[in-house]
């Protein structure tokens, strides 16, 4: 089926707060174990793009301290203002207030410094962007030479039937609003070929693999 663009950001709060409390812990830790396990001498000065309610960092801050580096510190960014808020909750509750920084910023030219991340990570953003190359673009504004770029978002469906069932399966008892929202993204995400081509056309070098039956991985060093 063809891209359907759905919102780019969450500005209704029942929105975020239905996303905020969704159970995605099965494919957040995924994401916060393949990367600690692989990239874990990456894991210094972080920065998180399209954090939502702040599970990653959290997760991340939180993994095993002899494997993760503990001057770890990671700067986590959403463009809602109630995902943000939502976020700051978790992080204080938590007690991560000084390794994780909150922030609220849209792309492109994102208020933070050039060039000076050793990773940049990001789940679930992609697909939300209208205009992907910015993200792409974005990214390799904000990394080192030498950096790593670690995605994972949802691919789409081949037909709207198929991302309804898909919903109906892993979502069965989440909020309504949620289940839209779930269904709408998968609507909006990307096929892993196009994808390719967009890192192609940023010139970048980075794999692309899907990882489940709704997830991608993009990753590599930048």
């Amino acid at each position: 089926m063809e891209r359907i663009l759905e919102h780019e950001i969450m500005y209704n709060r029942k929105q975020a707060v239905a996303y905020a409390k969704a159970d995605f812990s099965a494919s957040n830790q995924w994401y916060v174990n393949n990367l600690v396990v692989d990239f874990k001498d990456y894991l210094r000065n972080v920065i998180d793009i399209g954090c939502g309610p702040a599970d990653v960092p959290i997760r991340l801050a939180k993994a095993n301290p002899y494997v993760i580096n503990p001057c770890l510190i990671i700067t986590a960014i959403d463009g809602s203002a109630e995902m943000i808020r939502i976020a700051k909750k978790a992080v204080r509750k938590a007690g991560l207030e000084k390794q994780i920084k909150l922030v609220q910023g849209y792309m492109p030219g994102l208020a933070v410094k050039e060039h000076s991340y050793d990773a940049i990570l990001s789940k679930d953003l992609l697909h939300h962007l209208p205009e992907p190359m910015v993200f792409w673009y974005e990214i390799k504004r904000l990394g080192k030479q030498g950096a790593l770029i670690y995605v994972m978002d949802l691919f789409r469906p081949e037909t709207p039937e198929y991302a309804r069932t898909i919903v109906d399966s892993i979502a069965a008892k989440e909020d309504p609003i949620l289940k839209e929202d779930f269904y709408n993204s998968f609507c909006a995400a990307f096929t892993s070929e196009e994808v390719k081509e967009q890192i192609k056309t940023a010139g970048l070098n980075l794999d692309v693999y899907n990882v489940s039956e709704i997830h991608m991985l993009i990753n590599g060093i930048l």
